[in-house]
């Protein structure tokens, strides 16, 4: 796969199966910009309430509505763009470099992030201000 260098949906594999689809990641296929260091998810997030808030030096990101659905706002120190995560076999590429907040959590949304490095406090960005004098220094 060419390198991807701005944020865009990622179509997943799917299995379909009439007792339930599968859909799956899995190293050497192809599918992902990057092999994946790490798994998490995130998921009981309270109405209203928003998560990310931070941008990553190094890191890339793959974000999965595996259920439910949430928003990712995306800004790259110049604009901002939202994608509604709502399809457990479509991914969301995040280079680093943006900054991002999820919000406008269904009841019962479950967001699952794979990343393209191991967890580092150094590779985050957490002051908006500092995310954005970054930009301007590039």
């Amino acid at each position: 796969m060419e390198k991807l260098v701005k944020p865009c949906k990622v179509a997943l594999p799917r299995i379909y199966d009439p007792r339930g689809n599968l859909t799956f990641v899995q190293e050497g296929d192809g599918l992902l910009p990057f092999d994946v260091r790490r798994v998490y998810w995130t998921y009981d997030v309270p109405a209203g309430e928003e998560r990310g808030g931070h941008s990553h030096h190094v890191s890339e990101e793959l974000l999965v509505a595996i259920s439910g659905s949430f928003n990712v706002n995306l800004f790259d120190g110049k604009e901002w763009q939202t994608f509604t995560m709502n399809r457990p076999f479509e991914a969301l590429y995040i280079p680093a470099g943006y900054w991002r907040t999820l919000d406008n959590f269904a009841s019962g949304s479950v967001c699952m992030v794979m990343t393209s490095t191991l967890y580092s406090e150094d590779d985050y960005v957490r002051e908006f201000d500092q995310f954005m004098k970054l930009c301007t220094n590039e």
